[in-house]
């Protein structure tokens, strides 16, 4: 699987396209997720036009159910009883896409196959929006689905990071945080989508937006050479171990999987992130907006 000079983490609609034609023993998922809209939209949505032989991925359900926040990691069990329900075998290549390009919860469906042990797994670059614009069909009708079985091939703890951990490393300094959202609710200066949450960002973590990995005309991800110089623009050195955050821990995965793409490690994730770190009211927050100067009555 690969496309070019990018990783075997992307294929393109046209090694897709061929793959389906070939009848290549592959499944893949619509793993498309919405902040606003969680998975109910994003299925509507897929139920309305997707690619053909294509199953729904949700991550919502596809997780650990007794979790506080929603799409936490689940147990290698869970996630092989339920991926095993959707009729992917170990045998299997999973190609992932989504509606936001391939850059929401694709990545992080790749992510935890990738965690949990299965290597054939990849990101289509660019997602159903390039998959359509370079001319390819979707289709409503519903996907046959046999199941199959599946086994996790390890447990995927080492991968990732729980708000214990984050806290210590303030005092540690072990792992660099990049924290993938957006400017604007890093600095603290745009309100979060969930409301009764603060903005801000953990303490010394660093700033590197998701969507500055992408090419703005097709949405497709840079190619390695610009991610370095991303990385290095940020000051983020990935010969030191790093983590990846974001608002609840599905976006960071496209930090992970940039990571991937130049060679490196794929980075653990603060599983929960911002919704589990600013609903703690214990826990610190930064911010870049400064003090409101306190005026003197004349």
């Amino acid at each position: 699987m690969s496309t070019s000079s990018k990783a075997d983490c992307l294929v393109s609609t046209h090694w897709l396209a061929a793959s389906i034609a070939e009848k290549k023993e592959l499944v893949v998922v619509d793993a498309s997720y919405s902040v606003l809209g969680g998975t109910l939209l994003c299925k509507e949505e897929y139920k309305a036009g997707h690619i053909r032989n294509s199953v729904f991925f949700d991550i919502n359900t596809i997780a650990d159910q007794k979790a506080y926040h929603s799409h936490m990691m689940p147990s290698k069990e869970i996630f092989s009883h339920e991926v095993g329900k959707l009729g992917i075998s170990n045998k299997h290549i999973v190609i992932a896409y989504d509606t936001n390009s391939g850059g929401c919860a694709a990545a992080r469906v790749w992510w935890m196959f990738k965690a949990f042990g299965h290597n054939n797994v990849a990101v289509l670059d660019g997602g159903l929006n390039k998959w359509k614009s370079d001319g390819y069909s979707v289709t409503n009708n519903s996907t046959k689905i046999k199941s199959k079985k599946f086994v996790a091939i390890r447990n995927a703890k080492s991968s990732i990071l729980n708000k214990k951990d984050i806290r210590s490393n303030i005092e540690t300094q072990h792992y660099q945080i990049i924290d993938a959202r957006s400017k604007g609710r890093f600095s603290g200066e745009d309100k979060e989508p969930t409301k009764t949450l603060k903005s801000g960002h953990i303490p010394d973590s660093i700033n590197l937006p998701y969507t500055s990995l992408f090419n703005g005309s097709t949405q497709t991800f840079k190619i390695a050479e610009e991610i370095k110089s991303i990385f290095t623009e940020k000051n983020i050195d990935l010969s030191r171990p790093a983590a990846a955050s974001c608002g609840s821990g599905v976006t960071a995965c496209n930090i992970s999987l940039a990571s991937y793409i130049v060679g490196n490690q794929i980075l653990p994730i603060y599983d929960g992130s911002w919704v589990d770190w600013a609903s703690d009211k214990d826990m610190p927050i930064q911010t870049n907006i400064p003090p409101k100067r306190e005026t003197k009555d004349a």
